[in-house]
């Protein structure tokens, strides 16, 4: 056998292997769970309560399996994520939360509208944060998803949560993968960035405004969100602009000035202002169009919620359509 077949038959032992790992009879797959939970320093009361309920759910081992390929352009992300609509309820929401928001804003230093631009985009608001129950959702990953040991990590979390007192078993919903609440935060982000800004004892992200809002704001803030910044803006270039593709990397940091000798320009056809801030360069193809996006290291920390450049775009989009200052 060469070299290349060895290679492969020793990939196939290790996913093979894994998979029968997980194929465990599913009530003896959840008594060594058990066990693993308590070693964890999860109380037997919370154990028996949330597990001895847990079944496997159908349909998010269908979801975990089909997930359709991500197809949308930019173009229409934003038109489904950032709509007149949300731009308009997000005004309303600015504005009805103000108070709120502003006290927020002064104790994490993070801008308002990107609070409610969090919220907006994931959640609509709060308005739809996921009906499916946590526990059910992460036992059916852990004991059957592809990614077995990261849904048993997140369900020893999920347990926790419940052993702390912020949410009982049957309150704790969220959406199929087990992302929870207003702020769609996974359990290890609620261990580590949810708060109790409303002082009940519980960090209720779930029907808390208060605290699901300052959460958000936390989880940025504790990545050092700078909040005398935005997160960037759409720009072009001109016929000078020669830069090649590797170069228009989020790794790539030019001061504003160095690109604006370059070539790139707002996207009114404006010089881009005189600020001694650096920033980065990324090209995005929308149907067949290039477009351009200048932004600062904000727009990194966005990506520190969610990887996706078009949600972070989608996110920046939105804050600036619903500021008020």
């Amino acid at each position: 056998m060469g070299l290349k077949l060895y290679f492969t038959i020793f990939i196939f032992v290790i996913i093979t292997s894994n998979s029968i790992a997980n194929k465990l009879d599913f009530p003896v797959w959840l008594d060594k769970f058990k066990v693993r939970a308590e070693k964890s320093g999860i109380s037997r009361k919370t154990i028996e309560e949330s597990l001895n309920k847990a079944e496997i759910l159908p349909r998010v081992i269908e979801l975990d399996k089909k997930q359709p390929e991500f197809t949308l352009t930019l173009s229409q992300y934003l038109k489904n994520v950032v709509s007149n609509k949300r731009k308009k309820k997000g005004i309303s929401k600015l504005r009805e939360n103000w108070t709120l928001l502003e006290d927020i804003s002064k104790e994490y230093n993070v801008q308002p509208r990107f609070i409610v631009a969090l919220w907006g985009i994931e959640t609509d608001f709060g308005r739809i944060s996921g009906g499916f129950p946590v526990i059910n959702s992460l036992v059916t990953l852990a004991y059957d998803g592809r990614r077995g040991e990261y849904f048993s990590k997140e369900l020893i979390n999920a347990l926790k949560i419940i052993d702390q007192g912020h949410i009982s078993y049957d309150e704790m919903v969220g959406s199929w993968a087990g992302a929870m609440g207003q702020t769609q935060f996974m359990p290890s982000s609620f261990l580590s960035y949810a708060q109790d800004y409303n002082n009940d004892g519980r960090k209720d992200i779930w029907k808390s405004k208060e605290d699901a809002l300052a959460s958000a704001a936390n989880y940025l803030s504790k990545l050092k969100w700078d909040n005398n910044e935005t997160w960037g803006r759409e720009v072009k270039v001109n016929n000078d602009f020669n830069i090649s593709n590797d170069e228009l990397t989020l790794r790539n940091k030019k001061k504003i000035s160095e690109w604006q000798i370059l070539g790139v320009r707002r996207i009114d056809g404006r010089d881009l202002p005189k600020k001694n801030v650096g920033g980065y360069l990324i090209k995005i193809n929308d149907n067949n169009k290039e477009r351009y996006f200048l932004v600062y290291k904000n727009f990194k920390k966005i990506l520190k919620w969610n990887t996706s450049n078009y949600f972070a775009i989608a996110v920046g989009i939105l804050s600036d359509s619903i500021s008020i200052n």
